[in-house]
């Protein structure tokens, strides 16, 4: 197991291993756990009481993040006809169709979240391969499968900072919360958005204690052991 530098040995001694967090106290001491010169990504990792191998106990989800991510995020569009106007009129980066797949299957993927009209699923399934390794292969799960009436909330959404979770082989979850640079409060809206998210994912199959574990940490950082109770109780209402 590879030694972590000086710098990371400082931070975690900030860290007290035998007791764990509450969500506002978490948030405070991963800013402070942050060594680099660099804006880290805050991340919250969920150890799942659930077993991946088995099709009803998938955990898979969207949250919409009221704070967003720290970065814009590009929005792709597969879309035909009058949706194709939709999409451009509400934003997308890109819109296209046929044109749109040649550039993938070249290589093109200048985009961090792929939208599709149903009609469009038949042309783009086989950029299965290349999009499916992405995590960026539209699906009715990740709510990226849309009507072209509904593009404009569809793609309104994906801009606020739309995350994508799922479940590992290992029975966990990574998800990005928000940057150090965030004040608190912000953090503490998004990670309440993702613990909401996962909450009313459980999948029919869930037996026993569903969330197992939560640790809060930064890209580089520490692990930061979250107090289960009120974490989820949190709550964007």
């Amino acid at each position: 197991m590879a030694k972590h530098g000086k710098k990371y040995q400082e931070a975690e001694k900030l860290i007290d291993r035998t007791k764990t967090y509450n969500p506002e106290e978490a948030i405070s001491l991963a800013k402070k756990t942050s060594y680099t010169k660099f804006d880290q990504t805050v991340e919250l990792h969920l150890r799942m009481g659930v077993d991946p191998r088995h099709a009803d106990q998938q955990v898979r989800g969207v949250a919409l993040l009221p704070n967003g991510l720290g970065k814009p995020l590009r929005v792709l569009v597969f879309a035909q006809g009058e949706a194709q106007k939709i999409a451009q009129d509400a934003g997308a980066d890109s819109v296209g169709s046929d044109d749109i797949a040649k550039k993938i299957e070249e290589g093109w993927l200048d985009f961090d979240v792929a939208i599709a009209t149903p009609d469009m699923m038949p042309k783009i399934g086989k950029l299965g391969k290349i999009l499916g390794r992405k995590g960026l292969m539209p699906n009715p799960k990740s709510g990226t499968i849309s009507q072209p009436a509904d593009l404009p909330r569809v793609i309104a959404d994906a801009r606020k900072g739309r995350v994508e979770f799922k479940l590992d082989k290992t029975a966990i979850i990574h998800t990005p919360v928000g940057k150090v640079s965030f004040d608190d409060k912000k953090l503490l809206e998004n990670l309440a958005a993702i613990v909401e998210a996962v909450v009313k994912a459980k999948p029919s199959g869930a037996k026993g204690q569903y969330i197992k574990t939560a640790t809060l940490t930064t890209s580089m950082g520490p692990g930061i052991k979250l107090d289960l109770t009120p974490t989820l109780s949190l709550t964007t209402s």
